[in-house]
C-alpha cells in the first residue's frame, strides 16, 4: 500500500525527532555496537508508528531491542514534547529489528564464495 504525503511527513519528522532523542539518551550505543533508526512507517489512521532500527555490530539484537523498548516509555515523553505542536495526537510507538543488513552481509559473503570458487575452478 502507498505512502500518503502526510505519513510521509509525519514518518520523517518522528525519525528526525527519534534519531535526536536516541541520541540525547544514549541509545545509539549498546553493547559495543551501534544502533540507528532505519525507518519510520506510520499507519495510514496516524495511530501507530513502526521503527525499525538497524543493529551494527551489536552481540544479541533481541537483547538490544528489549533495551530499547524498555525505556519506550521515556522515548515516547521526550518525543512528545518535541512535536506536541505538530500532532494533534501522538502515535503508539512501535520498535521492530530491521534486517536488511544483515542480509546484505549475507548476500555479499554469498557473492564472495561464488567469485572464489569460480576462481578455483578456472585455475584447475
Amino acid at each position: 500500500m502507498q505512502e500518503g504525503k502526510r505519513q510521509k511527513q509525519v514518518g520523517s519528522l518522528l525519525n528526525e525527532e527519534l534519531n535526536t532523542i536516541f541520541q540525547r539518551l544514549g541509545l545509539t550505543m549498546i553493547d559495543g555496537g551501534m544502533v540507528s533508526i532505519s525507518s519510520v512507517k506510520i499507519t495510514p489512521d496516524l495511530l501507530e508508528a513502526r521503527i525499525y532500527l538497524s543493529f551494527f555490530q551489536v552481540k544479541d539484537a533481541k537483547e538490544a531491542l528489549n533495551k530499547v523498548e524498555e525505556r519506550a516509555w521515556e522515548i515516547k515523553r521526550e518525543l512528545t514534547s518535541r512535536v506536541a505542536k505538530q500532532l494533534r495526537r501522538m502515535p503508539e510507538l512501535r520498535f521492530y529489528h530491521d534486517d536488511t543488513l544483515d542480509h546484505v552481509f549475507k548476500m555479499e559473503e554469498l557473492f564472495k564464495k561464488i567469485k572464489s570458487d569460480d576462481e578455483n575452478k578456472d585455475k584447475k
